[in-house]
């Protein structure tokens, strides 16, 4: 838009105008060019336009009035018009840069991309031999975005024009929305933030500096950005960005009706919207309707038959949407039609690395775009991964590629591996599927590396584990210390999705295919997966549960991390019920016509009841399961009052002795006063009325160090053994039980609890030391060689002993690796009598002296 005065009143100060439908009645005075641009702001185009008609018409030597005029047009896609008001307003003042701007602008919507071209030159002409002339504020946004269209260094123009002019002019709108939509442009949303969260406070009306903030928000803060754009609409109705970005959001959500009826709205705004007729084109192949996909990109191509953004936006949903070898093909096309068009080239990038099998194309695609455009963040994050990951190992199998780093590899790579063959063998004769190409997965130490693998940029802390089809991403035990889960579940879970993905050639919604990865989970095991909880009881019985319509929305916006989990819970306890209910054979019958193309609605109602009848009926399903949970337990929240004292506690508990959270809260404070004895009376009925605790911290925990503080050592074993029946992630538990059974020289039991701690944290030397012990102890040689080297790798605060016992082991079988073993523990300590006596039996052949000794001393 054409930049000027900006009160920050000047919506409302015209709202009469707005009101009144000025637009359609002679004007009782000439308007202002701020009153033409309060009704283009507010998204009264049509207004906009005939204000600056009449503006032209009064004052013609007046610039500003043509290019409102052709910015109005251009909004309700009015192109040719606005060209013809153009074209004389340039051959009047052909040294304006804005009115070129926008004929440029104009005439690539055509599809003049010749004309458009010319344009351009004469932008960078103009640009770099009349710099010195154009002094304006108007005129030095102009010259910046000339700069950047004809791919000056962006920090240049933020030096030498932009940041200059925000300083002397602070008040210019127009420079804060260049800065930032050029950050938008670079994918720095943490910046772009910055830039219009300061525009919104100078001013607080102006629409655009709304939707910048919504677009910077989009991928961080859900909440914020929906914040944002209500207040877009709220000052510009029409703001045709605002309903793409809702459309947007919508198909994320799978909400297509909203989507569709958002992009409604846009086409009547501007019947020619290339974006538009795209997104109703991606909407189309979603719902598999081939045709309608075809007439609304002919209709997205009309004006310019050969827009790049035109395929590179569907293959970009498509792309989202799991649909990654025709996203490629799309951005393959878009830059067929223009080999430069990076948004493609990146695009086409990150596709390939998630189909799998073209890594060398898409690294020398990411190198490509961040040399042209060094500031591009996703780009130079692509890089900088590759760099990272170059020296990771592969682990191959008879199904899968393993990419890990080296160390990692050295651990626990095996167990990787089995556990995915184990994986494979099950759920693919489940679902009757034969995989044809191996599964590639790459595990990641550093969370930063796996969230730009996986989406582009840092960020994404709440995810494990991705699959895009036939490529897995997770992140090791490594990248989450203080987030203990199984990695062993999580890899499961992973590759059910690419089992069902596979069957469903990636047709199919979150919700159901994040639902069947979880119920996998817990049919493999019981205590993987997610489970109920009281916190999802209380969102069952209250509002948060979501109808199964609507359930992979539930993954788009949560509210809390709390709720993030809760859509998994809920998806996988659908997918429970209709197993239950209706058989595993109709959930792969499901699946089948999904991959014919069936919408998920239609399928359901083929082969369970209409998505009506199912809503209703699972919802009463979950809340019988929740009341079903603890029935006896009274859960109600006790006031605040309840708990201010420890005599208003136990008269709470007195007359409610069945309440969850006054128990737990009674057991709590006995336990901080040490009153062990006394705090077992509230555990165990916790327990005896909720047996079922799936959480690490679960009454069976605190229950479990009552016991071991009052010596019980039967009792405690009873309770975490218990716990870790009930839940996968207990490494303390694990620790305390491998104790134990050390203590009591139980072998077994100690190899069964290393192995349960290192399914959840193999990169802790704890289960390794113990494991190593253990082994020694059965004479299982092999076993405890192949622990004390995963120790020694792992850096064990006494290495001498180490190494020591290491040496021993491989000396006893007569593996020559013992010297060097009995030598590193010298250098770690030199008096360590033990291993220099070992160095001599080693040095010395069996029954002869070290030279010096006697008879005596050798024996």
């Amino acid at each position: 838009m054409r930049p000027g005065p900006h009160p920050r009143t000047l919506l409302r100060r015209h709202i009469l105008w707005l009101a009144t439908g000025l637009i359609f009645a002679p004007f009782l005075h000439a308007a202002t060019v701020e009153e033409a641009q309060a009704l283009f702001l507010g998204g009264n185009y049509t207004g906009a336009a005939t204000a600056a008609a009449g503006g032209a018409h009064d004052q013609p030597e007046e610039a500003t009035w043509p290019l409102l005029q052709a910015e109005a047009l251009n909004a309700v896609g009015r192109y040719q018009e606005a060209r013809a008001v153009l074209d004389p307003a340039i051959e009047h003042s052909p040294n304006s840069l804005q009115l070129r701007l926008e004929s440029y602008k104009t005439l690539r919507a055509l599809g003049a991309v010749d004309d458009a071209a010319k344009q351009l030159a004469e932008l960078d002409r103009l640009g770099g031999a009349r710099a010195w002339a154009y002094r304006s504020p108007e005129d030095r946004v102009a010259l910046a975005r000339a700069a950047l269209l004809v791919g000056t260094d962006p920090k240049k123009v933020l030096d030498q024009i932009l940041d200059p002019l925000r300083k002397s002019q602070p008040d210019f709108r127009d420079t804060y929305l260049v800065s930032g939509e050029l950050a938008l442009s670079k994918n720095d949303f943490a910046l772009a933030a910055r830039i219009f969260g300061t525009g919104v406070k100078k001013f607080g009306e102006d629409p655009d500096f709304w939707f910048g903030l919504a677009r910077a928000f989009a991928s961080s803060d859900p909440e914020a950005a929906q914040n944002a754009l209500e207040q877009t609409l709220k000052f510009n109705p029409n703001h045709l960005a605002a309903q793409l970005l809702i459309a947007d959001e919508l198909i994320d959500g799978e909400n297509y009706d909203d989507a569709a009826q958002a992009l409604t709205k846009a086409l009547a705004i501007n019947p020619h919207l290339a974006e538009a007729h795209a997104y109703r084109a991606v909407l189309a192949h979603l719902r598999a309707d081939p045709k309608t996909e075809a007439v609304e990109r002919t209709e997205a191509l009309q004006l310019w038959s050969t827009n790049p953004a035109v395929p590179h936006l569907i293959g970009h949903k498509l792309s989202q949407k799991y649909r990654f070898a025709e996203g490629v093909a799309l951005q393959r096309e878009a830059l067929k039609w223009d080999p430069n068009y990076l948004p493609a080239k990146s695009q086409l990038a990150n596709d390939l690395l998630r189909l799998g099998g073209h890594d060398d194309e898409a690294w020398q695609l990411a190198d490509e775009v961040q040399k042209a455009d060094p500031y591009d963040v996703v780009a130079y994050n692509l890089t900088e991964l590759h760099d990272a990951i170059a020296h990771f190992e592969t682990l191959s199998s008879a199904h899968f590629n393993v990419k890990m780093d080296p160390r990692e590899a050295g651990i626990y790579g095996p167990k990787v591996v089995s556990l995915l063959e184990r994986a494979h063998e099950t759920l693919t004769k489940k679902y009757g599927l034969t995989l044809h190409d191996k599964t590639i997965v790459e595990i990641f130490p550093d969370q930063k590396d796996f969230a730009i693998r996986t989406f582009g940029l840092p960020g994404g802390a709440g995810y494990l584990g991705v699959c895009f089809g036939r490529v897995i991403t997770a992140n090791s035990p490594a990248s989450r210390p203080n987030s203990p889960n199984s990695w062993e579940a999580v890899l499961w879970h992973e590759f059910c999705h690419v089992v069902t993905l596979t069957l469903t050639e990636n047709k199919m919604p979150r919700w159901l295919s994040e639902g069947i990865s979880v119920y996998e989970e817990r049919q493999a095991r019981g205590n993987w997966g997610e489970q109920m909880k009281p916190r999802y009881r209380a969102m069952i019985l209250g509002e948060d549960l979501t109808p199964m319509s609507q359930l992979s929305a539930a993954f788009l916006k949560p509210k809390s991390p709390a709720h993030l989990g809760f859509a998994y819970y809920e998806s996988s306890l659908v997918v429970e019920w209709l197993v239950e209910h209706w058989g595993l054979e109709k959930v792969k019958a499901l699946l089948a016509d999904l991959a014919r193309g069936v919408e998920i609605n239609a399928a359901l109602a083929a082969h369970f009841a209409p998505i009506e009848q199912l809503d209703a009926d699972f919802a009463a399903h979950a809340v019988e399961i929740a009341k079903n949970t603890g029935p006896k337990l009274d859960w109600t929240p006790p006031g605040a009052a309840d708990f201010a004292s420890a005599k208003r506690l136990n008269d709470f508990i007195a007359k409610n002795p069945d309440n969850f959270t006054a128990l737990t809260e009674r057991a709590k404070e006995l336990i901080e006063a040490k009153k062990w004895t006394e705090a077992k009376a509230p555990l165990q009925k916790l327990i005896e009325l909720y047996p079922n605790q799936h959480d690490a911290g679960s009454a069976y925990a605190t229950l479990a160090h009552v016991h071991r503080m009052l010596k019980e050592s039967e009792a405690e074993i009873a309770m975490l053994n218990k716990l870790v029946e009930l839940n996968s992630d207990a490494v303390d538990a694990f620790e305390r039980l491998m104790q134990i059974a050390a203590e009591r020289k139980d072998w077994p039991g100690v190899l069964a609890n290393a192995d349960r701690f290192a399914a959840v944290n193999p990169l802790s030397p704890i289960p390794h030391r113990f494991a190593a012990d253990a082994h020694e102890a059965l004479g299982e040689k092999p076993g405890a060689i192949s622990d004390y080297r995963t120790l020694l790798q792992l850096g064990p605060s006494d290495p001498a002993e180490i190494h020591y016992r290491l040496a021993h082991l491989l000396h006893s079988i007569g593996d020559v690796a013992a010297k060097r073993e009995v030598i590193l523990a010298l250098e770690d300590a030199p008096r360590f009598r033990a291993a220099l006596q070992l160095l001599l039996e080693i040095d010395e052949p069996a029954g002869k002296p070290a030279p010096g000794s006697t008879t005596d001393d050798a024996k």
